[in-house]
């Protein structure tokens, strides 16, 4: 176990370096899948319409602007593609060099998803930074607890993300195409983690709905790190978020690593 590790330790520099060759190499995909990620800007000019005259279930342009530039910001840094590449790997019969590797396949593939986020931020976050401080500083909370706990929110939510995504792409062990069941997964996230609107309005309509979904893992991959850099929190409240996440961290990545062991048994190396 403890060689294991230190093989691990050692082979990190390695394989973030081909992460970033990789993010590099496909730059034409990287780009569209940053533009796929703007969807918040389109869902601040639709809201800020709405709380035009005044503010709607509780926001006003301000906070509307903050959450959803904040969207932007944790969408940049905590989304990824694994489960495209995971089922595109089994379909073709690449993984197969993977597992002649001595490191596990999950640590090659967080590595490379890990490696595109300087990428990611150097493009989307300046730009949501300034927006954010111009136009909805005002709803940016102050309070350094909050701002302590925003990174490892962050890191919390891009695990959650990658394991439950990892865990998608392994259905391709026993499914051929997968891509439908990832598009509907999007689609639960997109209404469940406040993506499409704040939460907040979601449980001012339907609040068992908005409730339920505050405990779901969608809601700690994206509303949880927004509600931390956008509201103003009591130290429970903060304490609450930061601990559901850490509970859906060590789910997620059971269910990834049940997926694998369950599914690489049933791998042929077909493709080349």
């Amino acid at each position: 176990m403890r060689s294991t590790a230190s093989r691990t330790i050692r082979a990190l520099p390695t394989l973030l370096r081909i992460g970033v060759a990789e993010t590099v190499a496909y730059r034409a995909e990287f780009i569209v899948w940053m533009l796929t990620s703007t969807m918040p800007l389109i869902n601040l000019a639709f809201w800020s319409a709405v709380a035009r005259d005044g503010a709607f279930q509780g926001y006003d342009t301000p906070q509307l602007t903050a959450y959803f530039l904040g969207a932007l910001i944790v969408r940049n840094l905590t989304g990824n593609w694994v489960a495209w590449q995971l089922s595109e790997e089994i379909r073709t019969g690449v993984l197969s060099m993977r597992l002649l590797r001595p490191l596990h396949p999950i640590v090659a593939y967080a590595s490379s998803q890990s490696a595109a986020l300087p990428f990611r931020s150097l493009i989307a976050l300046p730009i949501a930074v300034i927006l954010l401080v111009s136009a909805g500083g005002g709803a940016i909370t102050h309070d350094p607890a909050q701002l302590a706990l925003l990174l490892p929110s962050l890191l919390l939510a891009w695990l959650i993300t990658f394991a439950l995504m990892f865990a998608l792409g392994c259905l391709s062990f026993w499914i051929t195409q997968t891509f439908g069941i990832v598009t509907f997964y999007f689609g639960l996230w997109s209404l469940f983690s406040g993506y499409m609107m704040p939460m907040d309005m979601m449980t001012s309509k339907f609040p068992i709905v908005g409730y339920l979904a505050k405990w779901m893992p969608f809601y700690s991959m994206l509303g949880a790190p927004i509600e931390l850099m956008t509201k103003h929190l009591t130290t429970g409240k903060m304490l609450e978020i930061v601990g559901i996440q850490a509970g859906w961290t060590v789910v997620c990545i059971f269910v990834a690593l049940r997926a694998w062991s369950a599914g690489v048994r049933r791998f042929e190396a077909v493709g080349g």
